[in-house]
Protein backbone atom coordinates (compact mmCIF):
# COMPACT_ATOMS: atom_id res chain seq x y z
CA UNK A 1 0.00 0.00 0.00
CA UNK A 2 1.64 3.14 -0.76
CA UNK A 3 1.58 6.20 1.83
CA UNK A 4 -1.43 8.06 2.74
CA UNK A 5 -2.56 11.38 1.00
CA UNK A 6 -4.52 14.37 2.56
CA UNK A 7 -6.71 16.86 1.22
CA UNK A 8 -7.03 20.52 3.08
CA UNK A 9 -10.96 19.72 3.54
CA UNK A 10 -9.28 16.88 5.80
CA UNK A 11 -9.63 14.10 4.03
CA UNK A 12 -7.40 11.31 3.80
CA UNK A 13 -7.03 8.57 1.09
CA UNK A 14 -5.04 5.45 0.94
CA UNK A 15 -4.73 3.77 -2.24
CA UNK A 16 -4.46 -0.15 -2.36
CA UNK A 17 -4.12 -1.22 -6.50
CA UNK A 18 -6.91 1.42 -8.25
CA UNK A 19 -8.81 0.97 -4.66
CA UNK A 20 -8.21 4.38 -2.48
CA UNK A 21 -9.85 3.89 1.53
CA UNK A 22 -11.09 7.34 2.25
CA UNK A 23 -11.60 8.62 5.38
CA UNK A 24 -10.96 12.12 7.32
CA UNK A 25 -8.00 13.28 9.76
CA UNK A 26 -7.94 13.49 13.37
CA UNK A 27 -7.88 17.09 13.03
CA UNK A 28 -11.30 16.99 11.70
CA UNK A 29 -12.79 14.78 13.94
CA UNK A 30 -11.43 16.86 16.84
CA UNK A 31 -12.92 20.09 15.22
CA UNK A 32 -16.62 17.83 14.29
CA UNK A 33 -17.03 16.93 18.35
CA UNK A 34 -18.81 13.81 18.84
CA UNK A 35 -20.09 12.26 15.97
CA UNK A 36 -23.63 11.06 15.96
CA UNK A 37 -24.56 10.45 12.41
CA UNK A 38 -23.15 9.49 9.17
CA UNK A 39 -25.04 9.47 5.66
CA UNK A 40 -23.14 6.88 3.16
CA UNK A 41 -23.53 7.50 -0.92
CA UNK A 42 -24.83 4.33 -2.95
CA UNK A 43 -22.28 1.68 -3.98
CA UNK A 44 -21.83 2.44 -7.91
CA UNK A 45 -21.74 6.07 -7.55
CA UNK A 46 -19.70 8.43 -9.57
CA UNK A 47 -17.73 11.19 -7.69
CA UNK A 48 -15.57 13.53 -9.29
CA UNK A 49 -13.16 14.77 -7.13
CA UNK A 50 -14.87 17.69 -4.69
CA UNK A 51 -18.49 15.76 -5.53
CA UNK A 52 -19.85 15.29 -1.61
CA UNK A 53 -18.80 11.68 -0.88
CA UNK A 54 -20.49 11.43 2.80
CA UNK A 55 -22.46 13.60 5.30
CA UNK A 56 -21.60 13.31 8.94
CA UNK A 57 -22.94 14.79 11.46
CA UNK A 58 -21.82 15.77 14.84
CA UNK A 59 -22.85 17.37 18.29
CA UNK A 60 -21.41 20.81 16.70
CA UNK A 61 -22.47 20.87 12.95
CA UNK A 62 -22.92 18.86 9.63
CA UNK A 63 -20.00 18.44 7.29
CA UNK A 64 -19.84 17.36 3.78
CA UNK A 65 -16.76 14.62 3.06
CA UNK A 66 -15.63 15.41 -0.37
CA UNK A 67 -14.61 12.70 -2.95
CA UNK A 68 -10.44 13.31 -2.79
CA UNK A 69 -10.21 12.21 -6.33
CA UNK A 70 -12.46 11.18 -9.51
CA UNK A 71 -14.20 7.52 -8.69
CA UNK A 72 -16.52 5.22 -8.21
CA UNK A 73 -17.73 4.35 -5.06
CA UNK A 74 -17.20 0.48 -4.31
CA UNK A 75 -17.72 0.55 -0.96
CA UNK A 76 -18.97 1.77 2.10
CA UNK A 77 -18.09 1.38 5.78
CA UNK A 78 -21.59 -0.17 7.16
CA UNK A 79 -20.55 -0.10 10.51
CA UNK A 80 -20.80 3.59 10.75
CA UNK A 81 -24.71 3.32 10.52
CA UNK A 82 -24.59 1.43 13.89
CA UNK A 83 -22.00 3.32 15.49
CA UNK A 84 -20.42 6.17 13.67
CA UNK A 85 -18.27 7.28 16.87
CA UNK A 86 -15.92 4.95 15.17
CA UNK A 87 -14.82 8.39 13.13
CA UNK A 88 -13.89 9.69 17.02
CA UNK A 89 -12.68 6.52 18.12
CA UNK A 90 -10.46 5.91 15.39
CA UNK A 91 -10.82 8.56 12.50
CA UNK A 92 -7.54 7.00 10.52
CA UNK A 93 -8.61 3.90 10.78
CA UNK A 94 -12.11 1.92 11.40
CA UNK A 95 -13.30 4.99 10.91
CA UNK A 96 -13.61 5.20 7.10
CA UNK A 97 -16.03 6.33 5.20
CA UNK A 98 -15.89 4.83 1.12
CA UNK A 99 -13.73 2.85 -0.89
CA UNK A 100 -13.30 4.12 -4.39
CA UNK A 101 -12.53 2.77 -8.05
CA UNK A 102 -9.89 5.59 -8.24
CA UNK A 103 -10.08 6.56 -12.25
CA UNK A 104 -6.59 7.87 -12.41
CA UNK A 105 -4.12 6.95 -9.36
CA UNK A 106 -1.66 9.91 -10.98
CA UNK A 107 -4.16 12.32 -9.34
CA UNK A 108 -2.86 11.24 -5.81
CA UNK A 109 0.21 13.27 -6.92
CA UNK A 110 -1.81 16.31 -6.65
CA UNK A 111 -2.62 15.80 -2.65
CA UNK A 112 -0.51 16.33 0.31
CA UNK A 113 2.15 13.48 1.92
CA UNK A 114 2.13 13.28 5.96
CA UNK A 115 4.89 16.13 6.23
CA UNK A 116 2.77 18.63 3.89
CA UNK A 117 -0.39 17.89 5.70
CA UNK A 118 1.43 18.34 9.29
CA UNK A 119 2.40 21.39 8.21
CA UNK A 120 -0.74 22.49 6.82
CA UNK A 121 -2.63 22.15 10.16
CA UNK A 122 0.43 23.56 11.91
CA UNK A 123 -0.50 26.48 9.75
CA UNK A 124 -4.39 26.84 10.77
CA UNK A 125 -3.46 26.94 15.04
Amino acid sequence: MSERKYTDDHEWVDLDGDIGTVGITDYAQEQLGDVVFVELPDIGKALAKGDEAAVIESVKAAAEIYAPVDGEVTEVNAALNDDPSLVNADAGGKGWFVKLRIADPSALDDLMDDAAYSAYVEGLN
